[in-house]
């Protein structure tokens, strides 16, 4: 069971992964896992890459095709994601922003019939590669979705340590102190730590988001994935969120889907834009929104469509 999902949902977890030319070999039991080859050449032209990027990716994304049956989602994506950085994705309903946030760490395996080509790497690990579990993807990159999803049956307190609890932490000492951190840095601490053994449902639902964002960040991940995070969330909420995630780029790779492009423009370092499952233009925010390379980026931007 992953703290990002909901209950039950690991359970439908089907054992599927990207199709390659060694589809057809067998993973080896206790096969050692899969590094980087640091003698690997890739051609710069493939890549989406900001001029004024980081020098070290969270993520590199090369050619990354998503199906859904006979639905061809996302199509031949490249990019790289900086470290300790806020990565927008934009674009109108439908173009697959959600479904590239979801393959960074193997959500969209949850779908059936869902299946993927190309390549992910996670500092260097490929994210896809046979052996790999699910599971330990999920723990490494993390999830905050839409809609605030708390266990509502569990206090404030163990829904910020159920992962930690799940993954046979004992230690309560160590618990304490990690419910305590992980309140604080989603900036919950102040506001519940004379409530903590309250049910989570009771919280406002701003507080829930960031319940949930604590939870996600109690397991210590290295990337944070966040699906609209403050589009249910009103102004005060959303403004709150916002300020957390600058916060949080301090130490946290973070990927965040948005319609708001006031949001975009104000909060990510760098911009993605993606359009019927391509991705059309990719680079420094303040580049996108005032100068981009393609006029569609530009139409989108200034609000002619979409």
């Amino acid at each position: 069971m992953n703290p990002t999902m909901t209950p039950g949902e690991e359970k439908t977890i089907p054992q599927t992964r990207r199709e390659s030319k060694d589809e057809s070999r067998e993973p080896t039991p206790n096969a050692p896992r899969p590094t980087l080859d640091p003698l690997a050449q890739r051609s710069e032209a493939e890549t989406a890459r900001p001029s004024t990027a980081s020098a070290v990716s969270a993520l590199t994304v090369r050619h990354l095709s998503v199906f859904f049956g006979e639905n061809h989602v996302l199509k031949d994506v490249s990019l790289d994601i900086a470290a300790r950085a806020v990565t927008a994705i934009i674009g109108p309903s439908g173009c697959g922003k959600s479904t590239f946030l979801r393959a960074l760490n193997r959500m969209h395996e949850l779908v059936p019939e869902a299946r993927m080509t190309g390549e992910i790497r996670l500092f260097g690990d490929d994210i896809y590669a046979p052996g790999i579990e699910p599971v330990v993807v999920r723990r490494r990159v993390g999830m905050v979705f839409q809609k605030s999803n708390p266990f509502p049956t569990m206090s404030i307190t163990d829904n910020v340590t159920v992962g930690l609890r799940l993954n046979g932490l004992r230690d309560r000492k160590l618990l304490a102190e990690r419910t305590e951190q992980s309140l604080r840095m989603a900036a919950l601490w102040d506001e519940v730590k004379d409530r903590l053994n309250a049910p989570a449902i009771s919280l406002s639902g701003g507080q829930q988001q960031r319940l949930c964002i604590a939870r996600a960040l109690a397991v210590q991940p290295e990337v944070l994935l966040m699906d609209e995070p403050a589009s249910a969330l009103d102004p005060l909420a959303t403004s709150k969120i916002e300020d957390l995630i600058l916060e949080l780029k301090k130490d946290y790779t973070i990927v965040i889907v948005t319609h708001n492009m006031q949001q975009a423009a104000r909060m990510s370092d760098f911009t993605a834009f993606l359009y019927l499952g391509e991705l059309v233009e990719f680079d420094v925010t303040k580049k996108i929104f005032a100068s981009p390379a393609k006029k569609q980026t530009e139409d989108y931007v200034t609000g002619r469509f979409g």
